[in-house]
């Protein structure tokens, strides 16, 4: 970072700033990290954040300017560094192990055009909305397998332990082919990506040290990287219809994707489209659960339950943010940003834009429009999209006719986390229909 950076009229105030990068944060949502993005909109949109053991870093909090940033990645890329906020520590050694010019992990997010649209196309097709209406029987017969589970229980469970996390999995590993004994490590692995700072999901070997959280990140994804190595090897041998397969013998310039490419893609589609399918299921349920208006409104009206899943993705965002790196010096909301700035995309906070959500903090199944921007926006919009909407909608579908309550009867607990967050614990009693 450089000198520019520290001007004073720029500068967030500390105790906001660490609202919007620590992950612990997002532990407590309500009370932390939405009134400080609330206050940034109102008093400093497009300023810098510096928190101890972080990068200087401008946080973007409106929803037009994340659009804007997000239509130009000529001048905000994504493949000049990682695309989440890591410490200093953390960043310093993913980009030891990065050095020489290979990644961690080559996937999507990591990319800029041309080679992003090329390796985006291999998959593009597959998750049309065409060709993801062909798999809805099959993901009907899970949710279905699925509440008759939840509905097993004795009243009351833990909706995220004992369900959200299980049927989002079963749904994505199924389009990938990955038999359901396999299920529980790709859990693990998802749950340690996404969730090192986060004690209770911590690898067991982890001991306390300045890049901790970064070698948990990279311990992951070399599990994963081991996992996917076999599995794209047998879909070679043997090609199925599934998306493993598509993958694993897709040509990009008349060659297969390197061992780099293919897990890539593998453990962005399997860890991505679970969790942030789990934290938007448990999340919708929470919501519903504090406003027991609509969730008689949409079970007096199922034709509202594509509104639903709208509304829970706007409101609950599981994606909390990615960064951009600007590749030159360009004027961006009157303020000159520089070559090597890093952008912080805040998609909680966009999606609580009181010049574009009426209400914006109310959880409201018939909001019309609902402009939000949580799948992303631009080249990097999220390629699952359709798959996720139509899970949830299915889920819906088999559940809300089923039960007549829901209430929460203990303390909801959040993962400690500012790159995808949710619940990791939801205590329910659920009064069946």
């Amino acid at each position: 970072m450089t000198a520019h950076l520290t001007e004073q009229d720029y500068r967030v105030p500390e105790n906001i700033a660490k609202a919007a990068i620590l992950p612990e944060s997002y532990t407590d949502e309500q009370a932390v990290t939405y009134p400080a993005f609330a206050w940034l909109r109102a008093n400093n949109p497009f300023g810098v954040a510096h928190v101890e053991g972080y990068d200087p870093i401008w946080l973007a909090t409106k929803h037009a300017d994340i659009l804007e940033i997000e239509k130009n990645p000529a001048v905000f890329a994504s493949g000049m560094d990682e695309p989440n906020i890591n410490d200093s520590a953390s960043a310093g050694f993913l980009k030891m192990v990065n050095s020489g010019g290979s990644r961690t992990l080559d996937t999507l997010a990591y990319m800029d055009a041309p080679e992003h649209t090329k390796i985006k196309n291999v998959t593009s097709a597959w998750f049309m909305p065409a060709s993801v209406r062909k798999r809805e029987d099959e993901i009907r017969t899970l949710a279905k397998d699925a509440v008759d589970r939840l509905l097993s229980f004795d009243g009351e469970c833990d909706f995220v332990k004992d369900f959200a996390i299980y049927y989002p999995l079963r749904v994505i590993m199924s389009l990938f082919g990955v038999p359901p004994e396999d299920e529980p490590r790709m859990l693990t692995l998802t749950q340690e990506m996404f969730g090192p700072a986060d004690p209770e999901t911590q690898r067991a070997e982890m001991v306390p040290e300045p890049d901790a959280m970064a070698r948990m990140w990279k311990a992951a994804i070399d599990d994963f990287s081991t996992y996917f190595n076999d599995l794209a090897a047998e879909r070679r041998k043997n090609p199925t219809d599934d998306l493993a397969s598509i993958i694993a013998n897709a040509k990009v310039d008349g060659e297969y994707l390197s061992p780099s490419f293919i897990n890539g893609y593998y453990v962005a589609i399997a860890t991505a489209g679970h969790d942030t399918t789990s934290s938007t299921v448990s999340g919708a349920i929470k919501a519903l659960a504090d406003n027991p208006d609509q969730l008689e409104k949409v079970r007096g009206d199922l034709s509202l339950i594509p509104s639903l899943v709208e509304e829970a993705v706007r409101y609950i965002s599981p994606v909390k943010h990615f960064q951009r790196v600007v590749t030159q010096d360009h004027e961006f909301r009157g303020r000159q940003l520089h070559r090597g700035d890093h952008v912080m995309l805040l998609y909680p906070s966009a999606n609580r834009d009181e010049e574009v959500f009426d209400n914006p903090d109310q959880f409201d199944i018939t909001r019309r429009p609902n402009k939000h921007i949580a799948f992303g926006h631009g080249p990097h919009m999220c390629i699952g999209q359709h798959v996720a909407k139509l899970e949830m909608r299915i889920l819906f579908e088999e559940l809300l006719p089923r039960i007549r309550k829901v209430e929460v009867v203990g303390e909801p607990k959040y993962v400690a986390a500012n790159f995808l967050s949710g619940l990791k614990s939801l205590p329910v009693s659920i009064t069946k229909a």
